[in-house]
């Protein structure tokens, strides 16, 4: 089951996510979240768990708790939507003024 893990501290690395979850259940992966340019984390990342029942045990018994000085936010993944606001378009050179 992927999960969505929300208002990580920013310093937050995936050892420390990993290590996280591993007091639920087994973590298939981890990621956090960066900028592309900074390399910065943007304080979110996903926790894929072995089994959906350790994915729920982890929403349950992780949302809402603190973080370093942070409540986070556990919740199942979502797929992304299509169309987002960060396509760029391309024009033909030939359209320009």
């Amino acid at each position: 089951m992927r999960l969505y893990v929300g208002g990580l501290p920013y310093q937050t690395k995936e050892q420390d996510l990993i290590a996280l979850f591993e007091a639920i259940g087994t973590v298939a992966s981890a990621s956090v979240i960066t900028d592309r340019e900074t390399g910065r984390s943007k304080g979110f990342g996903f926790v894929d768990m072995s089994t959906p029942e350790e994915g729920q045990r982890a929403i349950e018994q992780l949302n809402r708790t603190l973080v370093g000085e942070r409540t986070i936010t556990v919740n199942e993944a979502r797929e992304r939507q299509s169309g987002g606001g960060s396509q760029r378009r391309s024009y033909d050179r030939r359209e320009r003024y």
